[in-house]
């Protein structure tokens, strides 16, 4: 729950564009909520490129960190009494879309059912996403989909959230903010 200052478990969701500043702002956030906070890292290793990402990411995060990397099956973590970074949601859910062959119906329960079966009552939970749909429209029908699906995780994951920061050039916006 959202209790004054601090935390002693809920949901804190991150939104906003790429290279917002969405990834620093969650592990200061971390850091401010514990001295051991978990990163919990959903890439896939697509490629070299995406390689390179997950060391430099690893690398901005010190020996306070606990690093744990999952793809898609977050609920099942042994992670009581934490606060955890889960970064991303875009990435998650691309693992869930790609290995459900692109159906946007089976994808959605699956991720909704994840998010439900979190342990929010123990844990922190400091979700990052991106807001792919405030760009330009995907040139393909695949790319068009997995917009919409990112669009209703995001929604589905702001209810549930206690607090909804929305990020811009680095500047946290505060956009929900309740006591869980």
């Amino acid at each position: 729950m959202i209790t004054g200052e601090g935390l002693s478990g809920g949901l804190i969701f991150i939104t906003g564009g790429a290279r917002s500043g969405k990834s620093r702002y969650a592990q200061q956030l971390a850091l401010q909520l514990s001295n051991n906070p978990v990163y919990l890292a959903t890439a896939r290793r697509w490629d070299d490129d995406f390689e390179k990402r997950i060391q430099r990411h690893r690398d901005e995060r010190d020996e306070r960190w606990t690093s744990i990397e999952e793809e898609k099956n977050i609920s099942g973590l042994a992670l009581s009494g934490k606060v955890i970074v889960m970064d991303c949601v875009t990435l998650w859910l691309t693992n869930f879309f790609t290995d459900n062959k692109y159906d946007i119906e089976s994808s959605l329960q699956q991720c909704q059912a994840e998010i439900d079966k979190l342990d929010t009552t123990t844990n922190t939970f400091i979700i990052i996403s991106n807001e792919i749909g405030m760009g330009t429209h995907a040139d393909t029908e695949i790319g068009r989909k997995f917009t919409d699906l990112q669009g209703w995780v995001n929604q589905y994951i702001a209810e549930k959230a206690g607090k909804v920061v929305f990020m811009v050039s680095g500047i946290p916006m505060v956009i929900k903010a309740s006591r869980l």
